[in-house]
């Protein structure tokens, strides 16, 4: 008895010490991101001349702020995936938000399943996550996760804060997530590219064609949920 005590107390004071590194860290960043940055001024233009202003080491501040997009879930991704693409190319470009993405994501379910819920309330409404809650009810947890993240418009980042509450492995969940994501990350990427090489029609016809698609990619979200909401309230009248 006293040995379980004594390590799910070093689970705890890991946890603590894991939480304030993390935002210590991000704290950091964000001073980072939004003194610096904003005072640069807020555009496309202003993101690179921020980054090139760091040098070769702009590509780990870069990192840093794909991390933070992911961590404060209420940072537009998109807006970070073009300016790295307009920073450093589609190549580099994407390489940097996938790495950024992937270490982010493992860093928030790794903590979401030390500290549960009550850490999500930290950064997600209840609201929010109420409306997620029919992912942690469905048989085929690894098909709906990946079609969640592969559709464009569906909110990624506050996914990435509640499928740990569900019964996915942490392997699992990134490899679903980040395979899934490639097409979002390459098309925000590209576009980027397309316009720090001035091909600004071809940058445009993308982003009108992604919007498109995105906007698709919302209401099939909204009908997925609209779905889960009406069988819930038939299961309760029953």
């Amino acid at each position: 008895m006293k040995e379980r005590f004594k390590t799910l107390k070093a689970k705890r004071i890991i946890g603590l010490l894991s939480l304030a590194a993390v935002i210590a860290v991000f704290g950091v960043i964000s001073y980072f991101m939004v003194y610096k940055f904003f005072s640069s001024g807020a555009t496309a233009q202003g993101f690179e001349a921020f980054i090139e202003g760091y040098g070769w080491w702009g590509r780990f501040v870069a990192l840093g702020i794909q991390m933070l997009q992911v961590f404060v879930a209420i940072i537009p991704g998109e807006f970070v995936e073009v300016g790295l693409g307009l920073s450093f190319g589609f190549i580099e470009g994407t390489i940097i938000c996938l790495a950024g993405v992937g270490l982010a994501s493992a860093l928030v379910f790794t903590l979401v399943k030390i500290w549960g819920v009550k850490l999500v309330e930290l950064f997600v409404e209840k609201e929010k996550i109420e409306s997620l809650r029919f992912i942690n009810s469905e048989k085929k947890l690894n098909t709906l996760v990946f079609v969640l993240f592969l559709i464009p418009g569906t909110p990624k980042d506050l996914l990435t804060y509640f499928v740990p509450l569900t019964k996915m492995k942490l392997s699992e969940f990134l490899f679903i997530s980040m395979f899934a994501r490639i097409p979002s990350v390459v098309s925000s990427t590209i576009g980027g590219d397309f316009f720090g090489n001035g091909k600004y029609l071809e940058g445009a016809l993308l982003f009108v064609a992604t919007g498109a698609i995105s906007l698709l990619g919302i209401l099939i979200y909204r009908k997925i949920l609209a779905k889960y909401h009406e069988r819930k309230e038939k299961k309760e009248d029953a």
